[in-house]
Order: C-alpha cells, then structure tokens, then sequence
C-alpha cells in the first residue's frame, strides 16, 4: 500500500510539473507573437518615410504659393496707391489752375474798378474846381441870395453827377456777376461740370474698383 501511494504522488507531482511547463511555454509564445506584432519592418519604415515625404513637399508648394500670393497683392495694393496718388495730384493741380484763373478775373475787375474809381474822382475835383470858380464869381458880384440858390443848384447837380457814376458801377459789377459761369455739379460760380474738383473726385472713388483694359491701372476704364 505504502509503494502505491509513493507511485501515485510522483506520477501527479510529474503532472502538475509538466501542466506549469505548457504554461510558462504558452506564455512565452504569447510574448514572442506580440513583440513580432510591434516590431516594425524595414519595408513598411521605409513606406512611412515616403508618405510624409511627399506629404511635407505637397505642404511646401503650398506655402510658396501662397507666398506668391502675397507678394501678387502687395504690387496690386502698391499699384493702386500710385494710381490714386496720380489722380489726386492731378485733381490739385486742376484746382490750383482754376483758383489761378479765378484770381487774375479778380485783379482784372480791380484794376476796371480801381480805373473807373479813378475817373470819377478826377470829374469830381474838375466839378469841384467848377464850383469853386462859380463861387469867386458869386462872390465878386454879391448877389447875396441868388448867389446861395445857384450853389445850392451845382451842389444839387454834383450830388446828381456822382449817383448816377455809383449807380453805373454797380450795374457794371452786376453785370459781371451775372456773366460769370456756373457748376452744374457743385452750385459754385467760376467754373462748369467738366473741370469740378468735386465731381472728379466721386468720379474717382466711384471707379476706385475699376481698371483700364488697355494700361491696366485703377481708377479708369478704357472708355474713359
């Protein structure tokens, strides 16, 4: 009986031996498997590679050609900036000629004015010398009463003489006013529609968007 018990415990310790020996292997194969699933191979590093490769060329076009873009822009706003430059100083200089031409109508009616001034004041010193001469005479006669009715009389015509020399400067420079042209566009007097500093520049901002078919720059058209 004792034999027999001996036989049965080693043949179940050799069991339970060789059961943890199939585990220990199993879990070594499990081991291997996964470190073979998380190795990766020279073919498929080098298949990554090319992928981000043309991944960062892709990327580099695209930040050349935005870079293009931009400089594009800039010359275009740069371009725009000339154009209004140009057509502003143009506008300046279309009112700089006109407040020219203005100012010399001004000085040629103050010279008209400043002539006509002039002879009315020298017909009345000559009017005044009449009267002077007439009162010696009134003076040399003594006619008393009558003497005060004749100056009374020149007084009266002098008086005449100068209204109506004032009343044919102020038709003269009525007339003037009324001869002078006016803007259809503004409402200001001394220049028309066609040179108006005020049309041009909403002209301008209204074809600031535009540009000319033939030169290419901003602010006109072609037809313009």
């Amino acid at each position: 009986m004792i034999a027999i018990w001996d036989d049965s415990d080693e043949s179940r310790s050799d069991e339970d031996s060789n059961e943890e020996v199939a585990q220990i292997a199993l879990m070594a194969l499990k081991e291997e498997e996964e470190k073979e699933e998380d190795e990766v191979t020279y073919g498929e590093l080098v298949l990554i590679v090319e992928k981000y490769s043309s991944m960062i060329a892709s990327l580099k076009k695209k930040v050349k050609t935005l870079v293009n873009e931009n400089e594009e822009l800039k010359s275009i706003n740069l371009a725009k900036e000339d154009n209004s430059n140009e057509i502003e100083v143009d506008l300046l200089e279309n009112e700089v000629a006109y407040l020219e031409k203005e100012n010399r109508n001004l000085k040629e009616e103050i010279d008209a004015l400043k002539k006509t001034f002039s002879k009315f004041s020298n017909s009345s010193e000559k009017l005044e010398n009449l009267l002077g001469m007439q009162r010696y005479v009134f003076d040399k006669a003594e006619l008393g009463y009558e003497e005060m009715n004749n100056v009374k009389l020149y007084q009266t015509f002098f008086e005449r003489k100068e209204r109506i020399e004032k009343e044919k400067v102020e038709k003269v420079q009525i007339k003037k006013k009324i001869v002078k042209i006016s803007c259809d566009y503004c409402g200001k007097i001394g220049h028309t529609s066609f040179i108006c500093f005020h049309k041009k520049h909403a002209m301008f901002k209204k074809n600031m968007n535009n540009s000319c078919n033939f030169c290419g720059k901003y602010g006109h058209t072609f037809s313009s």
